[in-house]
């Protein structure tokens, strides 16, 4: 048996150089790593070249990857909004809903507004009306104009006082009963009022046409002195009207006079005021006997 052999692998000689020459480069590189080190410490911009060369080196690897997470943030963003798009479409219409609903109430309050405005100035008036009431009712399709209103002979309301709106005459009262009334509209067949123009004052009668308008007829015949867009008004002749109640506005000349729109629509009045009668109507008094008509003789 051969005998072992004593030699050990420390004592080779490759080993060794290996080992020698492991020392040796530790060394270096520590050493130039301490020079790197010193020279930077000294003067900061003198590797500038080998970080410009190892930032060019890098660059398109790191574009390549800022391009990577640009796609796919873009790609997150558009699956998120895609996801997203519904609840936010439900979100905008109910906000426009809601902004819809609240114009139609702030519209619907002017409104109310300028009516209890209108109102106030009715009750306002000199003299003060003897009511004010309700239009309940008013015909638009028969030939006769009439409208019912929300107070009778027991709010004091009686035949043939005149009823006004904010916007101008309606009519007169025809009939009364303890707790409604029946009124005759400006634009019905049997209506005649007095009136003049507005301005110069010329006189003439405003008579309904059955249709919703009414035919203005002059006094004094001759020339024409109407023109479109006239204003006409209570004249107060005949004791009945109020002077200077608005009334109508031509629209049409005819040869004798104008056909004119009336300003108080009753389809459009809420609330009116029943007047009292501006002066004493003239009464037709009792036939002559046969001695007068003798004395007169």
């Amino acid at each position: 048996m051969a005998p072992p052999s004593k030699r050990r692998s420390g004592y080779s000689r490759r080993a060794q150089y290996s080992t020698f020459f492991g020392y040796i480069a530790g060394v270096a590189g520590v050493l130039v790593g301490a020079a790197f080190l010193l020279v930077s410490f000294l003067e900061p911009g003198a590797f500038s070249w080998a970080r410009n060369a190892a930032a060019t080196a890098a660059e398109p690897a790191g574009g390549a990857s800022a391009r990577g997470r640009s796609a796919g943030k873009s790609v997150i963003d558009v699956v998120e909004g895609y996801i997203l798009a519904g609840s936010e479409n439900a979100r905008l219409r109910r906000e426009l809903a809601e902004s819809r609903t609240r114009l139609v109430e702030a519209e619907a309050a002017h409104e109310e507004n300028e009516r209890l405005k209108a109102l106030l100035g009715l009750a306002r008036r000199d003299p003060a009306p003897v009511a004010l009431t309700r239009l309940t009712s008013s015909s638009a399709s028969s030939s006769r104009r009439f409208a019912t209103l929300g107070a009778g002979s027991a709010d004091g309301v009686e035949a043939g006082m005149p009823v006004t709106s904010p916007l101008g005459l309606i009519g007169r009262v025809l009939e009364a009963g303890p707790s409604t009334s029946r009124v005759l509209l400006v634009t019905d067949t049997e209506s005649l009022v007095p009136v003049r123009r507005s301005g110069d004052g010329v006189p003439a009668f405003a008579q309904g046409r059955g249709d919703g308008t009414i035919q203005i007829r002059l006094i004094n015949l001759g020339i024409n002195p109407l023109k479109k867009g006239d204003v006409f008004v209570t004249s107060g002749s005949g004791g009945l009207y109020r002077p200077g109640t608005v009334m109508a506005v031509a629209t049409e000349v005819t040869s004798d006079g104008a056909i004119a729109r009336v300003l108080s629509d009753p389809a459009a009045t809420e609330f009116v005021a029943v007047e009292d009668v501006w002066g004493p109507v003239p009464q037709p008094g009792p036939p002559p006997s046969e001695e007068e008509d003798q004395d007169g003789e």
